[in-house]
């Protein structure tokens, strides 16, 4: 038997992508998954079934993030289905780039709003209602290291995930929860292909001295390490998932 079953795992933006990837490795390592998600709920509750159907246990959470009332609402559905929240997995976000000059104020205040405010929401939820010995991991970007024409409002985001990951993991002592960061590279998404040429792909790939693109299931791996026994002393650190890009 699983050392993660019967714990519980939140993964906001869980429907597709590297949240659907994370929800199927946790719930094969044990974990009862709540799949977040913001819009269409076919994809959630899709993954809702695939996972079920191979012995897990899920449940689908609609919720926006940058809403403190709904994030509130999706403790809430957690605790009442499984009985409490053990891990925490802050997926959700977006990137639209532009530069700095080209930036709007609506685009820059959605930037922060679901990336940087969303995470703070969550975190600040579970400061009083994640089960002792939990295990947060928030989403960083290498695109952070890079520093690429384009990702201002991006980076000013994830430069505050990492500030709050630093900081809530030393707030935290005392209930053995360690929070962590995931920093991925470029990763072959429908959200990350999707709008770009061959070339600039090729490009991309090229990048890493592995020279591939990272697939979803390269960052579930990483996260379900920091989820489960084995990284019990990694704390307040960002884990930097991209082949050696950076």
């Amino acid at each position: 038997m699983s050392a993660n079953t019967n714990k519980v795992a939140i993964v906001t933006g869980a429907s597709r992508g590297i949240g659907a990837a994370i929800a199927e490795r946790l719930a094969r390592d044990g974990f009862t998954v709540v799949i977040n998600y913001s819009g269409e709920a076919a994809p959630a509750e899709a993954l809702a079934r695939r996972i079920e159907e191979r012995g897990g246990r899920a449940l689908t959470a609609k919720a926006d993030v940058s809403s403190a009332e709904a994030v509130r609402r999706m403790f809430d559905a957690a605790e009442t289905a499984f009985g409490g929240v053990d891990l925490l997995v802050n997926n959700a976000g977006i990137l639209k780039t532009a530069t700095l000059a080209d930036t709007g104020d609506d685009e820059f205040d959605r930037h922060f709003a679901i990336n940087a405010k969303g995470t703070f929401n969550t975190m600040r939820e579970a400061a009083g209602r994640m089960r002792d010995g939990g295990r947060i991991v928030n989403f960083s970007s290498t695109t952070l290291a890079l520093n690429m024409p384009g990702y201002a409002a991006y980076n000013g985001t994830k430069a505050a995930v990492e500030a709050f990951t630093r900081v809530f993991a030393k707030e935290l002592r005392g209930r053995n929860i360690t929070v962590n960061a995931v920093a991925p590279g470029p990763i072959a998404t429908d959200l990350f292909l999707t709008g770009k040429s061959d070339e600039l792909i090729g490009n991309f790939a090229k990048m890493p001295p592995l020279e591939r693109l990272g697939q979803p299931d390269d960052i579930a791996n990483v996260v379900a390490f920091l989820a489960g026994p084995d990284a019990g002393w990694v704390n307040g650190q960002v884990l930097r998932a991209n082949g050696g890009v950076a």
